[in-house]
């Protein structure tokens, strides 16, 4: 049992490889990564849109726009509205997903890609102190972990049903040796 309380995980009988039970605060802190990084992104839409009043940066979607090709300064111009268009149906996309929870693996993926490929475009065109100064790269960063606890979750889910599966066998050869 003390072993639960400093590592987080429970561990049945004397095989400490199986980890059982994640503790709740694990669980507290995906869902606050979900729901801070959706809000996040839904918030950017939202101003874009001019839902913020003046309490928005943009305002409206035409000075998202600029902003779009401040960002992508390295890109031609033509590219712009797709850009800002295709940001925007993502953002939309991932920070409902993220909120809702479905999907979080692929979408926790999607959304660290996103938040990369801005952090990015902002350090080639403004440097890199401005996606720091954002904490761009460190949004990025949660949401990949995000997804990582996902594949730890499904890691723990296969390892529960193998345990029944195993348990089933084990039934089936007591059975047979009666």
């Amino acid at each position: 049992m003390k072993d639960a309380i400093l590592t987080g995980f429970q561990h049945e009988g004397s095989d400490t490889t199986r980890i059982r039970h994640g503790l709740p605060l694990e669980r507290c802190g995906v869902l606050y990564a979900r729901i801070a990084l959706g809000a996040g992104f839904l918030s950017a839409v939202a101003d874009r849109f001019g839902l913020w009043g003046k309490y928005g940066g943009w305002g409206n979607f035409s000075n998202f726009e600029q902003y779009t090709a401040q960002v992508n300064s390295f890109m031609p111009a033509f590219i712009i509205p797709f850009l800002a268009w295709g940001a925007t149906a993502a953002e939309l996309s991932l920070g409902i997903a993220l909120i809702v929870g479905i999907w979080t693996y692929w979408v926790a993926r999607g959304a660290a890609a996103l938040l990369f490929l801005f952090g990015t475009a902002m350090a080639i065109s403004f440097g890199i102190k401005s996606p720091l100064d954002y904490s761009v790269f460190s949004a990025s960063a949660a949401a990949f972990l995000l997804s990582i606890s996902q594949t730890k979750r499904d890691q723990m889910r296969k390892m529960d049903a193998g345990d029944a599966n195993d348990k089933s066998r084990q039934m089936e050869h007591l059975d047979d040796q009666i």
